[in-house]
C-alpha cells in the first residue's frame, strides 16, 4: 500500500512528541469507513507499521501511524515508576487522543475504530483505552501491558462496552512480565470489554501467524 503523510497538526501535543508526523496508508480517511491507528514499538519508525498493515488483507480502511521523537514514546521499561517515563507517556496518549478526535471528524464513529500497538505501541494502545470509555472497534496489545511499577483497577473507570480486546504475548518475552500481562488480561475483563488473551510458549518479542490471523478476522 502506498504510504503518504496526512495533515494532521500535532502541535498542540505536549512535548516530547509536539509537531511529530503521522502517515497514512490504505484507504484515504476522508472517504474511509474505519480507521486503525497502528502504534510502533521503541526504536521502530510508522514506515514498518503501515508496512506491517499489509499483512492484513483489509479494505475500505484507513491506517494511521504517528512516528515518536528519536524513535521512542517513553525512556524507560513500562514497568518502571510512572514518573520516570514522564512526559514521554502523556505526550503519547495525547497523540492517541488527537488521531481518534481526527477520526471521528470524518464521520468515524466508535465502533469503527481500531487501535493497535506492539511492544512500547502496544503498552499504550492498551493504556489508552482504559482509560477512554466507549466501544471501539478493537484493541490489540502486541506484547505489552499497561503501564506502571504497579497497576491498579482503581486507576482505570472506562467502560469498555464490550470492546474487543486482544492481548497476545511470548511467555518468557525478556521485556514483558507474563504476570503483568495475564494482570492487564484481568482489569480489561473488569472494564467490561470482550477479552481475548493469548500466551505463546518460547515465542521471541515479535509478531506470529496466529495473531495476524485474528486481526485479520476482527477487521472483517
Amino acid at each position: 500500500m502506498k504510504q503518504s503523510l496526512v495533515m494532521i497538526d500535532t502541535s498542540s501535543i505536549p512535548e516530547p512528541h509536539k509537531n511529530n508526523f503521522v502517515l497514512q496508508s490504505g484507504e484515504d480517511l476522508k472517504n474511509s469507513q474505519s480507521a486503525m491507528i497502528l502504534i510502533h514499538g521503541r526504536g521502530a519508525t510508522a514506515e514498518s507499521m503501515l508496512s506491517f498493515a499489509e499483512e492484513f488483507d483489509a479494505n475500505n480502511i484507513c491506517f494511521l501511524a504517528p512516528q515518536a521523537s528519536n524513535g521512542t514514546w517513553y525512556p524507560n521499561s513500562f514497568i518502571t515508576p510512572r514518573n520516570l517515563n514522564e512526559p514521554g507517556i502523556s505526550s503519547s496518549l495525547k497523540m492517541i487522543e488527537l488521531l481518534v478526535a481526527e477520526i471521528k471528524k470524518n464521520s468515524i464513529p466508535d465502533e469503527k475504530i481500531f487501535i493497535l500497538g506492539f511492544s512500547q505501541g502496544a503498552c499504550l494502545a492498551l493504556e489508552f483505552a482504559a482509560k477512554n470509555s466507549g466501544k471501539y472497534g478493537g484493541i490489540i496489545g502486541l506484547s505489552g501491558g499497561l503501564i506502571g511499577d504497579v497497576i491498579e483497577q482503581k486507576e482505570y473507570a472506562s467502560d469498555l462496552k464490550k470492546t474487543p480486546v486482544f492481548i497476545g504475548c511470548s511467555d518468557i518475552d525478556f521485556h514483558i512480565p507474563l504476570e503483568r500481562v495475564k494482570e492487564t488480561a484481568r482489569i480489561f475483563s473488569k472494564l467490561n470489554a470482550n477479552v481475548t488473551e493469548r500466551i505463546y510458549t518460547g515465542m521471541g518479542h515479535t509478531v506470529n501467524e496466529d495473531e495476524i490471523k485474528f486481526i485479520k478476522n476482527m477487521l472483517k
